[in-house]
């Protein structure tokens, strides 16, 4: 079980488009494996490798509160988008605080696996906006970036209207 130091906003790393990763090795396996024990460390839903200091088109998504729904994503694409859904997001590398963000309803990724086999996936709700928000990692972005509007400490605490909508 190996936990990285999770990166946190002001960092340049953040801010930096990911290269393209060629090689499907241990060192990816051993990656992979570490980014998806730190989130599930660091109660996430999502981590991309920028967020653990490493420039590579690599994230892992679960949104299963068992942790049985992880997806390993290297080198992901978003090739279709449908619907929109607004709702709150936070973000591992921000921490304490969270946002509004309308996102694609539905996507559909190809990635590849730790293998380098392509794959392609179709998601939608919370796990959709989760794809979307790992996928921005990827390219230097940040939900602060793409936000409706910042939450304030008592909207991070209680209800907003926004919840009724998912």
């Amino acid at each position: 079980m190996g936990i990285r130091k999770i990166v946190t906003i002001g960092d340049d790393t953040l801010r930096k488009v990911c290269r393209k990763q060629e090689k499907f090795d241990l060192r990816l396996a051993v990656l992979l494996r570490d980014m998806a024990d730190t989130m599930y460390k660091a109660e996430g839903v999502g981590l991309a490798a920028p967020q653990v200091g490493i420039l590579r088109r690599v994230a892992v998504v679960d949104v299963t509160e068992d942790h049985t729904g992880l997806v390993e994503m290297v080198n992901p694409e978003i090739v279709e988008r449908e619907g929109t859904q607004t709702g709150r997001e936070g973000c591992l590398s921000v921490p304490g605080r969270q946002g509004v963000v309308t996102r694609p309803m539905k996507v559909r990724v190809r990635f590849q696996d730790r293998k380098g086999n392509w794959m392609e996936m179709e998601t939608e709700g919370f796990e959709a906006r989760a794809v979307c928000h790992e996928l921005d990692h990827l390219d230097g972005r940040m939900y602060i970036d793409v936000m409706d509007r910042e939450l304030t400490k008592e909207e991070i605490e209680g209800h907003i209207p926004e919840d009724d909508a998912q």
